[in-house]
């Protein structure tokens, strides 16, 4: 991520109105983040765990346990791009002062930083910001949020929205890692892609094969499906910039 560009700009001038979701329990959030997460809305999910605890935005990002390279990932944000940028330096920075131990004891520990002066906030955000960490499985994952001058966050319930926050992070992982298993191709799909590649029809290349052609259009129909692909000719293209054939 680059971070050479100083100065980030908030684009608001004035903060909106903040209403706290404290107006709901914590069981009717557990309630409406299991919603949520059915339908796969992680951003509609974080800005319920946000609201209720009485800031305004989030941005949750992923670490890879054996890196230290700053916000490798951000997973989910409302946060200005530049002002996500900038903080990236500052993260990188945190973490090469700090020992795996002590990445380990601070999980679901909240610290508060504050934000360098040439990054321009909304009027009426604080320039501190929250992070709290968390793991799922093997990867770190870090929710930082910004919250109004005149509110005090509860470190209760920030230890408790990380909670649900890895929560809704595992059914994201879930998803993607179950997604990424569908879309992986057969061997025999692949086989129907390199004999494709060599200019092949289907009827040869059941010959080739010993099954029919049906079965081997049924093949290339779910190749292309598996790779969004519409046609042989860009199942081909999509096969070679990925190195299946």
């Amino acid at each position: 991520m680059d971070i050479s560009q100083a100065g980030a700009v908030w684009p608001l001038q004035t903060a909106a109105p903040h209403r706290s979701g404290r107006e709901i329990s914590k069981e009717q959030l557990i309630q409406r983040l299991a919603e949520t997460a059915e339908r796969g809305g992680v951003a509609n999910a974080l800005a319920a765990l946000t609201d209720y605890v009485g800031a305004t935005h989030y941005l949750l990002a992923r670490h890879e346990l054996s890196q230290d390279g700053g916000l490798d990932s951000v997973v989910c944000s409302d946060w200005p791009f530049d002002v996500v940028r900038r903080l990236a330096g500052i993260v990188m920075g945190l973490n090469a002062k700090t020992t795996e131990l002590e990445k380990c004891l601070a999980v679901l520990q909240p610290c508060f930083h504050t934000m360098p002066d040439d990054i321009d906030l909304t009027r009426g955000v604080s320039r501190e910001y929250c992070a709290v960490a968390f793991n799922v499985g093997r990867t770190r994952f870090s929710l930082m949020l910004l919250f109004p001058a005149d509110v005090i966050l509860s470190q209760v319930g920030l230890r408790d929205i990380a909670l649900l926050a890895a929560y809704v992070a595992s059914l994201k992982t879930s998803v993607d890692a179950r997604q990424e298993r569908e879309c992986e191709l057969t061997e025999r799909e692949i086989e129907c892609l390199f004999w494709i590649a060599e200019g092949k029809t289907s009827e040869e290349i059941a010959v080739i094969l010993g099954i029919s052609r049906n079965t081997i259009n049924n093949y290339i129909t779910s190749v292309m499906r598996k790779t969004a692909t519409r046609t042989r000719s860009e199942a081909i293209a999509h096969a070679v910039r990925n190195n299946l054939v």
